[in-house]
């Protein structure tokens, strides 16, 4: 199986932006904890709107649901999200429902994975 991210073509993150899903979860290796600062594409808003304690739960979860949403090239799936944080995460982010239908037909594991 390729490790390409590829948009959906069923479903969209909003309107006029097809979802963007990696085609595998263990090519996401980006970071577990510390601060992150996601570039001004993803956070449409000075610094230091866009600075995340990935250590915090509220912060972990909004940077999820930000690069889930906004992401456009593959790069930006793998740097910024981890494949095990994203499945432990999953059942509690809050996201466009075409992003989270596109993200479960192509990993039906997400849609298994219980809210703790």
């Amino acid at each position: 199986m390729t490790s390409r991210a590829a948009p959906s073509t069923a479903w969209q993150s909003r309107p006029g932006r097809r979802a963007l899903v990696a085609a595998n979860l263990s090519v996401l290796r980006g970071p577990t904890s510390g601060t992150v600062v996601l570039p001004n594409r993803l956070v449409w808003a000075p610094d230091p709107a866009g600075r995340f304690d990935l250590d915090d739960p509220f912060d972990r979860l909004r940077v999820y649901e930000i690069v889930l949403r906004e992401a456009v090239q593959e790069a930006e799936l793998r740097t910024w999200l981890n494949g095990t944080l994203l499945t432990a995460l999953w059942p509690h982010l809050y996201l466009p429902r075409g992003v989270r239908q596109a993200w479960e037909t192509s990993h039906p594991q997400l849609a298994a994975v219980p809210a703790q």
